[in-house]
């Protein structure tokens, strides 16, 4: 298999002990904003987190969720604790003095798009060895109105480096956020959790074209969990393949519950 190197010095944003697989200390600050941006949430949202305690409660994971909004960020990332999580976020958003705190709070890992980050990239495989979840967004751009857009290749690059599971875990509702909010209304966000999975390149070069057609096939098993309305460029489930998945013992194809 061929894929890009990357350097193997330990992330610089991770502690000692977080490197040998033990949570980042909790500090009082932490747990306050935590706790009050989940009541938060759930006070504007009717949350709809069942399906999270099929969420394994150790072990690395990528977490790939569908990119709608704001919103999933807060959600998400208040709903998996106490798992230690962590998420790439665009560079810019260190720009907002109020969103750089929360973004350091919460151990964010700043992502350069458009470019090969190889920083992020080596803080995210960092964290993925010292057992943390994950939460990567494929479609790298909000879609504001909740319909999948086309995944990028970085997520199979991610997934291949580190032999980490990915879990699809999707949401649905969200992108009536701003509507409901001005009639004073709580908005409905559903979360289903999908069948866990490996990404194994069976020993093909693996080439920009190989990785694009991995991200597809992730994209394909969380469309499974949508309904077809919000399935946007994913639509026709025939045309799936999952020539790369390997699905752990125990679980099967999203695709056969779609």
């Amino acid at each position: 298999m061929t894929t890009m190197p990357i350097p193997s010095t330990p992330s610089p944003t991770l502690s000692h002990r977080e490197r040998e697989g033990e949570e980042r200390p909790v500090t009082l600050i932490y747990r306050v904003v935590t706790l009050t941006i989940k009541r938060l949430t759930r006070i504007l949202c009717q949350v709809n987190d069942a399906q999270l305690t099929r969420v394994p409660d150790r072990g690395p994971l990528i977490v790939v969720i569908n990119h709608i909004n704001f919103l999933e960020a807060p959600v998400m990332y208040t709903h998996l604790q106490p798992r230690p999580v962590t998420a790439l976020a665009k560079a810019e958003t260190w720009d907002n003095p109020a969103l750089r705190l929360l973004a350091d709070l919460w151990g964010a890992i700043p992502l350069n798009r458009g470019e090969v980050d190889v920083a992020a990239l080596r803080q995210a495989l960092a964290a993925l060895e010292a057992g943390y979840i994950l939460i990567m967004a494929p479609e790298g751009t909000r879609s504001g109105h909740g319909r999948l857009q086309r995944g990028h290749p970085g997520v199979a690059f991610l997934a291949l480096h580190s032999s980490a599971p990915l879990l699809p875990v999707v949401y649905h509702g969200g992108e009536l956020f701003w509507r409901n909010l001005t009639h004073l209304r709580r908005t409905d966000f559903h979360i289903v959790v999908g069948q866990p999975f490996y990404l194994d390149a069976g020993g093909v070069k693996v080439t920009r074209q190989v990785r694009q057609q991995m991200a597809d096939e992730i994209m394909y098993q969380k469309a499974a969990l949508l309904p077809p309305a919000y399935r946007g460029v994913y639509s026709d489930l025939a045309m799936a393949t999952e020539t790369y998945l390997r699905f752990l013992p125990g679980a099967e194809s999203n695709l056969r519950h779609a």
